[in-house]
């Protein structure tokens, strides 16, 4: 695998950190599951998928994300409590034609009812020289892509379940 590269999203939950917490913290799989799985089900797929579509080529794999850790944020001054997800994925098939990502999802709260998801990975381009070409002509965009879907789709997840 080549180097890879650094990528950070973030978007917001407008429920109090406390939810969103207690939602990742018991079990962060099957809620990152059923947001891939809900962005998947409106493409008409079936399963949590990595998906590059080049024209009219469409290659895609289901995915395994598995969490290492599930820990507190380091305390700075008064910064409000946070808590950070340590997880990863990749591809439950040919792995080694996706690329890895390992990331971790920190959460904090930005008031007493909206709480931020703060992203921040590293993804291993496969194929050595011929996947570091593939990822400079196409390959960051659409994993940075896929990380602001991943992101999202989670927010809207737990948006739509924490009421």
């Amino acid at each position: 695998m080549s180097k890879g590269r650094d990528l950070r999203y973030f978007d917001y939950v407008n429920q109090p950190y406390e939810k969103v917490r207690a939602a990742l913290v018991k079990d962060a799989v099957p809620v990152f599951t059923a947001a891939t799985t809900g962005a998947s089900a409106r493409a008409d797929a079936v399963a949590a998928q990595l998906k590059l579509e080049i024209g009219v080529i469409k290659v895609g794999t289901d995915i395994a994300i598995t969490v290492h850790s599930v820990g507190d944020l380091p305390k700075v001054g008064k910064q409000a409590p946070g808590t950070r997800i340590v997880f990863e994925w990749k591809a439950k098939e040919a792995a080694r034609l996706f690329p890895l990502m390992r990331a971790s999802l920190d959460i904090y709260p930005l008031t007493a009812s909206e709480t931020q998801l703060d992203f921040s990975g590293h993804y291993e381009v496969p194929l050595g020289l011929f996947g570091g070409a593939i990822d400079a002509v196409v390959g960051y965009r659409v994993a940075e892509a896929t990380i602001h879907r991943f992101v999202d789709e989670v927010a809207e997840h737990l948006r739509t379940t924490l009421k």
